[in-house]
């Protein structure tokens, strides 16, 4: 009897082994994020009138062309003042037009589409632009809630990082009774006090006003 009490400890004591090797499992890698850290060369900051500053995330890596217009009419100082001409409620706000009328643009050729696999989330920032695919210029939304049925159809530069609580507070209207603007524009390499670089001369006109999808 004592023997077969033996063997069966015996039995038990390998069999919790092979279970206990069993479940000695390596944990799945983890994730590799493919969004790039930001950096200050690729951080658009936007003072608003509406209280306070709204600190963007832009990636050249998704719209090299796009990012560097952006970069080139903010070093520029041409968003200074510029107001949010186009604001629905659960949609985007709109703005990057001088004449704050959706109808102008910057005096730069108009761009090549470079739509990509960005969504567009609460806080994307991305480009509007007429019926033509390849014809965003210096207009831009920033999107409230999520609208992906406008993914792979509007270029996505990036997305709020903070401060989306002073995009939220931007007055609705198409246009505003009292629009918001945006104060001041700089990126983050380059301090708010940067000196101002004036835009190449070239002349190019929107043949028609930047389009933003219905709601």
């Amino acid at each position: 009897m004592k023997k077969l009490f033996a063997a069966i400890m015996m039995l038990l004591g390998l069999a919790g082994t092979a279970s206990a090797k069993e479940k000695v499992v390596a944990p799945p890698p983890a994730p590799v994020s493919t969004i790039p850290a930001p950096e200050p060369d690729n951080i658009l900051v936007l003072d608003l009138s509406t209280g306070g500053q709204v600190r963007i995330q832009l990636r050249p890596d998704k719209a090299p062309g796009h990012i560097e217009r952006i970069k080139l009419l903010t070093r520029a100082g041409f968003y200074d003042g510029v107001i949010f001409h186009r604001v629905i409620d659960g949609f985007m706000a709109q703005t990057g037009d001088p004449q704050g009328t959706g109808e102008g643009g910057s005096p730069l050729p108009d761009l090549k589409a470079e739509f990509n696999d960005l969504p567009h989330l609460r806080g994307a920032l991305s480009m509007a632009r007429t019926s033509a695919p390849d014809s965003a210029n210096s207009q831009f939304f920033i999107v409230f809630s999520p609208t992906l049925r406008l993914d792979g159809k509007y270029t996505v530069l990036g997305r709020v990082m903070s401060g989306m609580q002073y995009v939220d507070a931007i007055e609705r209207g198409e246009p505003p009774l009292n629009p918001a603007k945006i104060v001041h524009a700089w990126i983050g390499a380059d301090g708010p006090d940067a000196r101002r670089v004036p835009l190449p001369q070239v002349s190019a006109k929107l043949e028609e006003p930047a389009a933003t999808p219905q709601p």
